[in-house]
């Protein structure tokens, strides 16, 4: 309330008083000058409603404070009633047209009835307005946050369910116009008849002491979810939100605030929650597609394996060798692990070598060689079909590549191999020359280790050969090599005597 007149201020104040609005009662701020007006309301930011007089140390002063709120502090929500005693200084259409208020009265009108209707009607106002506003704020949120929700890390499972339980309580805080000022959560899904509580925060958080709480929420939760009613055991202020896409019901979120959420509130956390749901949707969607894949290459991999059934437990090395080794050249996890998955059909091709070449125990011919050498053009050809299966056919085409241009199947040179064809090549060999093969015994590693070492800048990419005998020499792959090994003792004592030992090409042509 601002007027130079202390009698209008006082009457004013006790017309009012026992007022209350929503079951809250009225705070009134007196001002008797526009400078002290403007002095308050710099540290006053959320006043509802301005009863304002026109004339007070000049005969527009009213008016200037009007376009002080609505210009300078960029305040539009605060409702402005003008109370003036003189009229016909600031008349009531020229003040309506000119300046942005939304109430004009002849103090000698404003009676204590009508001055207890001027203000309710002008609290409604602001009411409504922030609804609007909290409304404009928390889809524009929704909108903000709904490609991150997509976005988040899939690896760890809880990790994914914790990331979106947060975005709906950071949704929930929208700063000036909170919705919620303190807020703890627990989010659930419902996987058959099973529910599992994937995330929570605050005091529903998995640690010691909150056990019992947490299966109680849940309880409760599920019966809502059937009775669409909220039980009475639950706290006063709670939601049970349901995470639903598609007509499907993937689970449900519980929030506890500080103070009781609206019906307004309710919605927009249910936009936000549908928001996540579809989301969770689309994460089981990647995740089978993900599985899917995998069981893909798995099962070319098992072609592979049993069609050159003498590899043993080869190409499940080869996938671990190539992810310890990626991550070595500092390349991150999902590439490595990409990369790792992909090495496993780098053999893929050989389903097309005759078997009286691949288990030959003598050295092969040169035309023999000459058909080995196609398996890389066949994984291609395989493996084309599928654009999920691009790295993996790169791979099978060219980890016979080699540094320096003598490899085949394209005689590729240096950088034009791709990385993860370099990659495997190293580890292939490592492997193939540790291993017991029908044409030849395994090597010691110290052995293959050396060959390694020799043909680095030939062979091999030196950056990669070298990151290789990085991890030998720190025994990162001791466990590997044991297993390789293991299946070479095994091997030892069922091979017949009279298997070919000294093959007349080289081992590293033929892993």
């Amino acid at each position: 309330m601002v007027d130079d007149e202390p009698d209008v201020r006082q009457l004013t104040a006790l017309n009012l008083r026992g007022f209350e609005f929503a079951s809250r009662p009225l705070l009134l701020i007196e001002a008797g000058s526009v400078a002290e007006a403007e002095r308050l309301l710099r540290k006053e930011t959320d006043v509802a409603v301005a009863l304002i007089d026109v004339v007070m140390e000049a005969d527009d002063a009213g008016l200037r404070l009007v376009s002080f709120i609505r210009s300078e502090l960029g305040n539009a929500m605060m409702r402005l009633v003008i109370r003036t005693g003189q009229p016909g200084l600031a008349p009531e259409r020229y003040v309506i047209d000119n300046f942005d208020i939304d109430d004009y009265k002849d103090k000698t009108e404003l009676t204590a009835q009508k001055l207890y209707t001027t203000v309710r009607s002008a609290l409604k106002s602001y009411r409504d307005l922030q609804t609007i506003e909290v409304n404009r704020l928390g889809l524009r949120r929704i909108l903000d946050v709904t490609p991150e929700l997509y976005n988040l890390d899939r690896h760890q499972l809880e990790d994914y369910f914790r990331g979106l339980l947060l975005q709906i309580i950071g949704f929930c805080k929208l700063g000036g116009s909170a919705l919620i000022s303190t807020i703890d959560g627990l989010m659930a899904t419902i996987e058959g008849e099973q529910i599992r509580i994937r995330a929570g925060t605050g005091d529903l958080d998995d640690v010691p002491g909150n056990e019992v709480r947490r299966r109680e929420i849940v309880e409760l939760c599920s019966q809502a979810m059937l009775t669409q009613e909220a039980p009475s055991r639950l706290r006063s202020g709670s939601m049970t939100v349901p995470l639903r896409s598609r007509d499907k019901t993937f689970g449900f979120v519980y929030l506890e605030a500080g103070e009781c959420l609206s019906a307004v509130d309710g919605e927009l956390i249910q936009i936000m929650a549908n928001q996540c749901a579809a989301a969770i949707h689309n994460f089981y969607l990647h995740r089978r597609l993900e599985k899917s894949y995998d069981e893909a290459i798995d099962m070319l991999g098992e072609v592979a394996e049993f069609k050159d059934n003498t590899t043993g437990q080869h190409i499940h090395r080869i996938e671990e060798y190539t992810r310890r080794l990626a991550l070595e050249l500092g390349l991150d996890a999902d590439t490595a692990a990409a990369y790792a998955q992909a090495s496993r059909l780098h053999d893929v091709g050989k389903v097309g070598i005759p078997d009286n070449i691949l288990a030959k125990p003598e050295a092969l011919t040169s035309h023999e060689f000459a058909v080995m050498q196609t398996h890389p053009r066949i994984g291609e050809a395989i493996l084309i079909h599928s654009s999920s299966l691009t790295l993996a056919r790169s791979v099978a085409l060219t980890h016979h590549e080699r540094w320096n241009g003598a490899g085949y199947p394209d005689g590729l040179k240096g950088e034009e191999i791709p990385l993860e064809s370099r990659i495997v090549a190293v580890v292939d060999v490592f492997d193939a020359l540790t291993s017991d093969r029908p044409y030849k015994e395994a090597w010691e590693p110290e052995r293959a280790v050396e060959l390694l070492r020799k043909e680095s800048g030939g062979h091999f990419d030196p950056r990669v050969a070298d990151a290789f005998l990085r991890l030998y020499a720190s025994g990162a792959l001791d466990d590997l090599i044991a297993s390789s090994q293991a299946e070479n003792s095994l091997a030892a004592r069922s091979r017949r005597a009279e298997s070919a030992t000294a093959p007349s090409i080289r081992p590293a042509d033929r892993p």
